[in-house]
């Protein structure tokens, strides 16, 4: 059975962050962490995407964009939520226009907490994500026989 998890393709989205969790995103594309070492590539696509790193917390004008961009992604996929706000919406979870984390609008698979999250602890969560997605695509398969 052909591994997944060997070539995946990774979308990020910010959703409203402050960006510091997307710099620390941007800091594990670096030679210093090389995320693609894991065999990872980055796109803007997600009718290519199998992992959707999503940080900051949903608000009201890009819950549409959210939940758009996850129904594109083909499956199985896997979405990681990166930051405290992309958990549960943060030090902003109160104000007027945020919904909440990214679960309230998508299922998220993988949280990565941290105010900014560090990029170790990105990284983690993406090899967490690559177990997953392989568990998900094997799972696809024995339901299609």
């Amino acid at each position: 059975m052909a591994k997944i998890s060997k070539s995946p393709w990774l979308l990020h989205y910010d959703a409203s962050s402050c960006n510091g969790c997307d710099i620390e995103v941007l800091a594990c594309l670096t030679p210093i962490y090389d995320i693609e070492r894991f065999g990872i590539i980055n796109t803007g696509d997600p009718k290519q995407a199998d992992i959707l790193l999503i940080t900051g917390g949903v608000n009201t004008q890009n819950k549409a964009v959210v939940e758009q961009i996850y129904s594109q992604m083909p499956n199985p996929k896997v979405v990681v939520a990166v930051g405290i706000c992309a958990c549960s919406g943060g030090v902003f979870k109160d104000c007027y226009n945020i919904i909440g984390g990214v679960d309230k609008v998508i299922p998220v698979d993988i949280y990565v907490p941290g105010c900014a999250a560090r990029p170790e602890s990105i990284i983690d969560g993406v090899v967490k994500a690559l177990d997953l997605l392989q568990k998900k695509h094997e799972e696809m398969k024995t339901e299609a026989h």
